[in-house]
């Protein structure tokens, strides 16, 4: 199973004149690679997620010019599953994991190749939970977004809301944040609003009373808001 050649470095790394640094773009097309497999394995938002989480928070330990991305992104799926408590096989990772990159190849053989790629995926998660010193369970932004949407849904008038897809919008917005760091760099419930008032504004959409408020939705939306 081959996988596209990465870089080294963190997930925020700038190159000259501001333009990615190529170790930004390894990031942006694992994260990407965590969130194809995991749709295909069947695998929930927030269990994607947490998967996206340990593959940035792994590297932010560690420097990715000694560890192979797509070995540590399988892995972080295989313990992400365990976390969430959607456990997958580590068989139908590397199948679903070796047709994205052999999209017209045939499924691996359970030869010895498949069993040292079984084996490393399974050694990968051990060195993970040592590095991140056990610590994988993660608040995400979705249940707080959730509340949010549903709150800002029954505030708006009912023409607003239909017209614009802003929930849609957001959601994918949430998504997206997770091909970099952003999960770990700011709170879970400030990338919910940061998402939601960019939806709002992609598609010119006022809050009613916005003006007259003494403070920005936003900033009450953030104030002490927490969602069991």
């Amino acid at each position: 199973m081959e996988a596209p050649e990465g870089g080294g470095g963190g997930p925020a790394a700038r190159g000259p004149e501001g333009q990615p640094a190529p170790e930004a773009r390894v990031h942006f097309r694992v994260a990407r690679f965590i969130m194809e497999a995991g749709v295909k394995l069947g695998m929930r938002s927030i269990p994607i997620a947490t998967a996206c989480t340990i593959y940035h928070k792994f590297f932010c330990e560690t420097n990715l010019d000694a560890y192979d991305p797509y070995l540590i992104a399988m892995s972080s799926i295989y313990l992400a599953g365990k976390v969430e408590e959607q456990h997958l096989r580590t068989r139908d990772i590397i199948n679903v994991s070796n047709r994205y990159f052999n999209p017209s190849g045939e499924p691996l053989e359970l030869d010895s190749r498949f069993w040292e790629l079984r084996d490393s995926i399974v050694q990968c998660e051990l060195l993970m939970l040592r590095v991140l010193r056990f610590q994988v369970s993660f608040q995400h932004p979705h249940k707080y977004l959730l509340h949010y949407l549903v709150s800002l849904q029954n505030w708006l008038n009912r023409h607003s809301w239909q017209r614009t897809p802003v929930a849609v919008t957001a959601w994918a917005l949430l998504r997206d944040s997770y091909h970099g760091a952003l999960c770990l760099r700011f709170q879970a419930q400030h990338i919910a609003v940061a998402v939601l008032y960019l939806a709002l504004q992609v598609y010119g959409v006022e809050v009613p009373a916005e003006v007259e408020a003494e403070k920005p939705w936003w900033q009450i939306y953030t104030m002490d808001t927490e969602i069991p």
